[in-house]
């Protein structure tokens, strides 16, 4: 499949990148029904080990097999799919070249007191169970923050040398910062920038609010409009080498369908690449997922 103009202009943005890196990323971008456009819809299930399984499953049952989400993930025509290693390793076989696949290479629980992640999969296991990209959770402003990226700054250079594209989850959190900083406008920028710094190419936050997290970056947004969701994902988008690095936005916890379409709406509209939703979809009936996978996709496209 010969990639889009959009697609190759997204591709000229990582200069250092050797041929098979960017194969990599083209068959995300060029993949479903969001193919070619330049906005991403991505799948992600790594919810069973953060969250544990009855509260990630028991809502949809179906969502305890790990080919469920697969299936989920292809019929809705997404992205890509994201999972930790048990996850994909379940599917492979049966859903090779299918779908392009991000393992998830480090992972958080809830019985964990720390704001830290444990490295769970490795380069080596996304390349045996062809996957096009690793992904990895930093958490700016943990105490372990640091050796979380310096353990990303590794694997993403190890990855890069093996052609796999690299996907960062920068979700503030620990430390000094409140519950209200961890989502405020100038902490999400801010830890958006830090995944772009750290060499990722595809960026995941959390949409930002507009409360100021740090006060010593308060006179800094007197000037920058944070008044609306739509100019809230814009700075962050700016804030990602001036829109250079692929930004989407997770879904967070379940809403009502309104609420979602409205944000993503609103992520389009300010620039974002796309959305990186999980519990909003597969706790759902497959149906009911497949009707909202397709608006949100609409959106995206500009048809709804």
């Amino acid at each position: 499949m010969e990639a889009s103009e959009r697609v190759r202009k997204i591709l000229s943005w990582y200069e250092s990148d050797n041929p098979g890196t960017k194969a990599n990323l083209a068959r995300i971008l060029m993949h479903g029904r969001l193919g070619g456009t330049g906005n991403l819809v991505i799948l992600p299930v790594d919810q069973g080990f953060e969250h544990g399984p009855a509260r990630s499953f028991a809502p949809n049952p179906a969502g305890y097999d790990p080919h469920y989400h697969f299936k989920l993930a292809i019929d809705a025509g997404l992205s890509a799919y994201a999972a930790p290693l048990g996850m994909i390793e379940a599917g492979a076989d049966t859903f090779a070249g299918q779908i392009p696949t991000i393992l998830k290479v480090n992972s958080a629980n809830s019985l964990a007191s720390v704001k830290d992640q444990a490295v769970t999969g490795s380069v080596r296991d996304a390349l045996r169970l062809g996957c096009s990209a690793i992904g990895f959770t930093i958490y700016p402003g943990s105490d372990d923050q640091f050796a979380m990226m310096e353990e990303i700054s590794q694997m993403a250079a190890e990855a890069k040398a093996y052609g796999l594209a690299v996907v960062i989850w920068s979700y503030p959190r620990g430390g000094s910062l409140t519950k209200e900083a961890e989502t405020a406008i100038d902490i999400c920028a801010y830890a958006a920038h830090m995944a772009a710094l750290l060499g990722a190419h595809i960026i995941k936050v959390k949409p930002p609010t507009d409360a100021i997290g740090l006060e010593a970056a308060r006179k800094s947004y007197e000037n920058i409009d944070i008044s609306t969701l739509t100019a809230r994902i814009k700075h962050v988008v700016q804030s990602c080498f001036n829109g250079r690095r692929l930004v989407v936005f997770s879904g967070g916890e379940a809403k009502g369908l309104e609420g979602i379409y409205n944000e993503i709406r609103e992520i389009r509209d300010g620039g974002g690449t796309g959305s990186i939703i999980g519990r909003n979809t597969f706790q759902r009936p497959r149906d009911e997922a497949i009707q909202m996978l397709d608006q949100i996709i609409k959106i995206y496209k500009h048809e709804a």
